[in-house]
């Protein structure tokens, strides 16, 4: 796998966080709770950041080991649980993933995309 794939999935991370995000930017929790279609849409968000996350583990290994703070099997967790348990799934700990991690998370990839304009 090239170094222009792991960019993309990185890129495809960025922006599904940052949709989750703006899908959720007005709301309160419990406007988030009665509301069945932005639950999904930010189900979606996060099952796209969990297989990028989850590609980037695959096809470039050393990349996370590189980069340890940035919560990789949290994010894959997280995509398997959407994924597959979507039933069972506690919508105020999306809720509050999205408000709280999802922030840092764009922080961090923007710093990766600074670290990759440098060429480091």
């Amino acid at each position: 796998m090239s170094a222009d794939r792991l960019g993309e999935y990185l890129d495809r991370m960025r922006s599904a966080a940052r949709q989750a995000c703006e899908f959720v930017a007005d709301m309160d929790q419990e406007a988030f709770l009665s509301d069945v279609r932005t639950q999904m849409a930010v189900g979606m968000a996060l099952i796209l950041i969990g297989e990028s996350a989850s590609k980037i583990m695959l096809h470039h290994p050393d990349f996370p080991v590189d980069h340890p703070d940035i919560p990789w099997s949290k994010m894959t967790g997280m995509r398997s649980f959407v994924d597959h348990d979507y039933f069972e799934l506690e919508i105020a700990v999306v809720f509050d993933t999205v408000k709280l991690s999802l922030p840092a998370l764009i922080d961090q990839l923007d710093s990766l995309r600074n670290w990759r304009a440098q060429g480091e």
